[in-house]
């Protein structure tokens, strides 16, 4: 399902009132699917050089090792106020497993996890400095094999995340430049996941909009 389709679907949204647009707005709220655990509808392998194989396996995304191997996302999506959440692991190898890339108004941006000798944690690019580098750095160590519940939310003022519920990034954004790293990241855009030189897994991926979500679709 395209990511912004709940916004035109269920009577027309935007010409609710009253009650039926607060219902409909609280429905749009909802946690949807991104991945039916079966195919990769929605998505397309993200063309990077070198990458590893892309399958399906009992319900979840494998990201083969290979120098950078990642799945895109199709549809549409918002710019702004948002949350994805997902299940994830590190299969084999010791980076990062999670590299998602997400819409920020107008720009994008990246959340890395375990990357740089496999434990840090944080955004690419802040302010030009890329996660291991910036304010939002962080380092934890993470077992291979392990499923790890990894949370993102976008809003117009900050950037959180957070892994089992724990928060891990919180930046503010006022002040601050939001750019993705330079190299072949920038395929990901406008939304996606990527892996390094490592085998990932990736499950139970699922989107919502926040309130103050806007109409705006991707280019």
């Amino acid at each position: 399902m395209p990511l912004l389709a709940v916004l035109i679907a269920a009577s027309g949204w935007s010409q609710q009132t009253g009650s039926s647009a607060a219902a409909g707005q609280s429905q749009s709220q909802q946690w949807r699917s991104l991945f039916d655990g079966r195919s990769l509808e929605g998505w397309q392998e993200t063309p990077f050089t070198d990458r590893g194989k892309v399958r399906i396996e009992n319900g979840t995304i494998i990201l083969g090792a290979g120098l950078m191997t990642g799945i895109s996302r199709t549809g549409d999506y918002p710019r702004s106020n948002f949350e994805v959440r997902l299940e994830a692991a590190r299969l084999e190898g010791n980076d990062f497993f999670v590299g998602l890339t997400f819409p920020v108004g107008e720009s994008f941006c990246t959340l890395i996890i375990g990357g740089w000798g496999g434990g840090t944690i944080g955004l690419s690019n802040v302010d030009g400095w890329d996660a291991s580098s910036n304010q939002t750095y962080n380092w934890r160590e993470f077992e291979n094999g392990r499923w790890y519940a990894i949370r993102l939310r976008v809003t117009d003022k900050q950037i959180r995340a957070w892994i089992d519920e724990k928060l891990i990034v919180n930046l503010e954004l006022e002040g601050h430049v939001i750019k993705l790293r330079y190299g072949e990241i920038k395929l990901s855009r406008p939304f996606g996941f990527a892996s390094y030189m490592t085998t990932a897994g990736l499950r139970r991926l699922e989107y919502r909009l926040l309130p103050g979500s806007s109409n705006t679709l991707g280019q």
